[in-house]
């Protein structure tokens, strides 16, 4: 199903980070954007995640990609904490 061909390419794209692409890019692109194509290895970094994405779309039109935010755990964060309280934006309560 396209959930586990989506799920095996973030497997893969990840450990091409992991191995190859990390030490490279977070020396000088900390905090871009790179977008990987696992089945080929190529990737294109952005300064946002748009620029990245469109970058890969553009080479590979018909393949699935990832996309990382360099130097972070995840490319794009939801939500957010209201400083000193603790608590989630979803709890927030005026």
């Amino acid at each position: 199903m396209l959930y586990d061909v989506s799920r095996q390419v973030a497997i893969n794209s990840r450990k091409l980070d992991d191995e190859r692409l990390r030490g490279i890019l977070e020396a000088n692109q900390f905090g871009s954007f790179v977008c990987i194509e696992p089945v080929s290895g190529d990737y294109y970094v952005g300064a946002t995640f748009d620029d990245a994405v469109n970058q890969a779309i553009d080479a590979h039109p018909d393949r699935l990609t990832h996309t990382l935010r360099i130097g972070h755990s995840v490319a794009i964060h939801l939500g957010g904490l209201i400083q000193g309280t603790g608590s989630s934006l979803a709890n927030y309560e005026p």
